[in-house]
């Protein structure tokens, strides 16, 4: 990891690249990248500058910025001038027809995901950066709209094949007529190498964030937690979450981190009492137009009373209190929408409908009114509760006292405090109802809820000057009651309300440095999960310090517009877009690839992607709602994971398909273990972006097996220093985990064809084979109890000298250990002790293996040949 605040360096002090041929050159109209035309009719308003015509310093570290100028030939910038002024601008780069590209794309205003085509006009709005495949000299050349000045970009779709670029400040007040470095283009014959370097020279240019090389990621990042969302909703309270984390420790598994979700904070609607919390909100979207009041925790955490869940008169609580509360709420919901479209066709007489309402809100109130004698048991009956007894600080205490392995306890929060940012007089910060303005471009996005909501009840928003105050007045009080990170959600609300405030980008510098300050204070400087933010504006302007973020849509497990099939082809969809994404936000944050259920009909589906995605494993079960043999597929018991050693990437032979609607792409993904490579292939077809109905939706003629192939060139070895020694193994042995077979191949051999049904998946385990004396040829495999069999190995070495020929291994995790061997051992140990073992088949060696919780699971595992 780089110093934290490397001084700026001169561009006179590193070796620059000006002796190589530049690799992009405008003139005639015509944008080209190694002689190839990239971009033709381009405007004669467009212009474009080499890198080190622009980049003349940086605060990167020596080593970044001279890596970037090592390269720097291959990129540039574009930009261009118009004659009139104005806060936003739209200009054509020029227009390509009947070349492959892969884009990402905003699809609302929070999230974004992959797209595919042939043609600028195929283009989607707010294109985040597009590559297009250029074979003629066996490349790949990227686009990325950045930020100059008080301006950010986003690509939209023109006419006849143009690109259009859109420069937009979000405030009237804020105009310009030319840019210099609106864009950066860059061209690599590797595509993942394109992204670091392209990523990399941006960095180096705006140093207005970090990348995730120069960032420590949070500490769950190997471990396994629960988030309450799903379970509770906004009924969420210490006693339900306490019954919550015991019923994983119950089950075998030691959460190791814990998410209290929307629910806990001190929030009203302006029609309230505007010193007390609005009573009985339930479901998301009811609390969407509710700001903070307080910045302390709500009251039925403020109540809680220390102890009093430990003792032998803990009071009882009904897991399915939450289900029935949730159920109620949604009746109730559906039949205030079954009025209003009544109204709405023009039946007048609507007593039947009022009647109705009235008989469920009565019967949701007396649910939640059964539900406070377990709340009152625990409370001081106070609304004034202070001191260590009582409060956030004595539950958090409460729950590392009798759950000893929580290392960590975030809350969530929103960017401006809550949805509906802060209530103007209730805090000391001065806040202002600021109304919500949103940008054409979003036009093209699909319909949301939170949108409709946010811009109903416009946001009360912190004076900008005040940002860092308001996050470190929540940050510091946070740390003080032992919670140790946050999740920050709804972060891009900021650019509906810069029209006062210098505009989406100076706005977003206040908050987000402010932000960053604050998670240096108070939270270890990286205890911050970012979410609903996946806009360059975030990317560019708020991870000088956040290192991990969402990179998908939130998990749903099921339709919220009624589509029965949902409930399977929206988790292909979730897949897609955090793999895809991960592209991207990969160079600049850890990719956290969210929770899901593992009750859920597709949960195995889920916990394959997880297993390999090479982030932390969490859930949002209900209560009562675990698949305990599953997650422990996934999890140690002592609530840490076999993690991979990368984060996951789409293989080079998707980047320009289409997985989920093309009907004859698989997803694949690959990543590393320690002693060899993954590749996770996953069948996502079935649903997808409808760019005239601007929703994702179902294609239920996708939905179908598939055929396809893996190959050991799938990972791309040379990402990581330890995977170039293994990419040139002679032989590998391949394991596929569900179907508990082992396989040879090597690099010349044909390709391995898979048949996957739709919502179904393989994992694919290589493994470099070694030859031990003359005969043995030996590759340890794993667990095969676990997903990613090959993260359960520590550790590996090999003695060869002849009547002392050996395999050691140290393997965490208890279950049945696998490795190929092409003959039968002479011995086999654990742990020192000799133990029997399987020789199947003339290949597959299996050891039983225990889990020994005093060695931290881990157990040496010594094979004598």
């Amino acid at each position: 990891m780089a110093p934290p605040n490397d001084p700026v360096v001169p561009l006179l002090s590193v070796l620059t690249a000006k002796s190589l041929e530049k690799c992009f050159h405008l003139s005639d109209g015509k944008l080209s990248v190694r002689g190839v035309p990239l971009l033709s009719e381009v405007p004669s308003n467009v212009s474009f500058t080499n890198f080190s015509s622009i980049c003349k310093s940086s605060d990167a570290s020596p080593a970044l910025f001279q890596r970037v100028q090592a390269v720097s030939y291959r990129g540039g910038f574009l930009g261009f001038e118009v004659e009139e002024r104005s806060d936003r601008i739209v200009n054509s780069l020029g227009k390509f027809n009947g070349r492959n590209f892969i884009s990402i794309f905003r699809f609302k205003t929070w999230w974004s995901t992959q797209w595919v085509g042939t043609s600028g006009s195929d283009l989607q709005m707010e294109t985040q950066w597009i590559v297009l495949e250029v074979p003629e000299v066996g490349s790949y050349a990227i686009i990325v709209p950045i930020i100059e000045g008080s301006f950010r970009s986003a690509l939209h779709p023109g006419n006849e094949g143009h690109v259009l670029i859109c420069a937009e400040s979000g405030s009237t007040h804020v105009t310009s007529s030319s840019f210099k470095a609106i864009a950066y283009v860059h061209v690599s014959e590797n595509p993942y190498n394109l992204m670091k370097e392209a990523y990399s020279a941006i960095r180096v240019h705006l140093n207005t964030f970090k990348l995730l090389e120069e960032k420590s990621a949070p500490p769950l990042i190997d471990k396994f937690g629960w988030c309450t969302w799903d379970a509770f909703y906004l009924t969420v309270d210490p006693i339900g979450v306490w019954y919550g984390v015991n019923e994983f420790a119950k089950g075998g598994l030691s959460l190791r981190f814990l998410i209290i979700d929307d629910g806990w904070q001190s929030i009203n609607l302006d029609s309230d009492d505007p010193h007390q919390d609005t009573k009985n909100m339930i479901l998301g979207g009811e609390q969407m137009t509710a700001r903070m009041h307080r910045l302390d925790e709500g009251q039925k955490f403020r109540n809680y009373k220390g102890g009093s869940i430990l003792g032998p008169d803990s009071p009882s609580y009904n897991p399915m209190r939450p289900k029935l509360l949730i159920a109620k709420a949604v009746e109730v919901e559906q039949a205030v929408k079954q009025r209003k479209a009544a109204a709405e066709s023009g039946v007048t007489d609507l007593s039947d409908f009022d009647a109705r309402i009235q008989k469920l809100k009565q019967e949701l109130d007396e649910l939640v009114g059964e539900g406070q004698d377990a709340v009152a048991a625990q409370s001081c009956r106070s609304c004034s509760c202070s001191g260590d007894s009582y409060g956030m600080k004595a539950f958090t205490k409460d729950l590392r006292t009798q759950f000893k392995g929580l290392d960590d306890i975030y809350v969530w929060h929103a960017l401006c405090g809550a949805w509906g940012g802060v209530k103007p007089g209730a805090t000391h910060l001065k806040s202002t109802i600021t109304p919500c303005r949103l940008s054409p471009g979003l036009k093209g996005t699909m319909d949301d809820l939170a949108v409709d909501k946010i811009i109903e009840g416009r946001i009360g928003l912190v004076d900008p000057e005040q940002a860092g105050e308001l996050y470190d007045s929540m940050h510091s009080y946070l740390a003080s009651t032992g919670i140790t990170g946050v999740k920050v959600d709804v972060i891009h609300t900021l650019e509906y309300v810069s029209e006062e405030h210098g505009g989406r980008v100076q706005l977003a510098k206040s908050y987000y440095d402010g932000m960053s300050e604050s998670l240096k204070k108070n939270l270890n400087g990286t205890n911050l999960i970012s979410s609903m933010q996946q806009c360059n504006d975030f990317f560019f302007l708020g991870t000088k310090q956040i290192s991990m973020g969402r990179v998908g849509d939130d998990f749903w497990f099921q339709d919220p517009n009624g589509d029965p099939n949902g409930v399977f082809w929206l988790q292909g969809v979730h897949m897609i877009h955090c793999s895809y994404n991960s592209l991207w936000m990969g160079q600049i944050i850890h990719p956290d690839w969210d929770m899901f259920q593992s009750d859920h009909v597709c949960a195995k589906f889920h916990a394959g992607s997880r297993a390999i995605c090479g982030g932390p494993v969490y859930v949002s079960d209900s209560l009562g709602g675990h698949d305990f043999d599953l997650l422990k597929k996934l999890v140690y018991p002592d609530g840490t994971i076999p993690k991979c050693l990368h984060y996951a990437l789409p293989t080079r032979d998707c980047l320009f398909k289409n997985p989920l609607f093309d009907q004859k792409t698989i997803l694949k993904i690959w990543n590393f273990n320690k002693y060899g490579g993954v590749v996770g292939a996953f069948n996502c077809q079935g649903a997808g972006w409808d760019k005239k109905e601007r929703r994702i939706k179902g294609y239920k003629e996708c939905y179908r097996a598939m055929e396809g192939s893996v190959h050991v060139s799938d990972i791309e070895w040379d990402q990581r220093e330890e995977g170039i020694e293994m990419g040139c193994a002679e032989e590998y042995a391949v394991y596929l985990n569900q179907a508990d077979s082992v396989l040879f191949t090597t690099l010349k051999s044909e390709p391995i064809h898979i048949v996957i049904q739709p919502s179904s998946f393989e994992i694919f385990s290589f493994v470099p084979v070694m030859k031990l004396a003359r005969t043995v040829r030996f590759a340890a495999i794993g667990l095969t109890n676990m997903f990613n069999s090959g993260g359960t190995i520590q550790e590996s070495k090999y003695k060869d000298c002849g009547a002392d020929t050996s395999a050691t291994m140290k393997i965490k995790g208890g279950g049945t250990f696998l490795a190929y061997s092409s003959e039968p051992p002479k011995k086999c140990f654990v742990n020192g002790a000799e133990v029997g073992y399987e020789w199947v088949n003339q290949s597959k060696l299996m050891v039983s293996i225990p889990w020994i919780e005093e060695a931290g699971g881990v157990s040496e595992v010594f094979i004598q040949y």
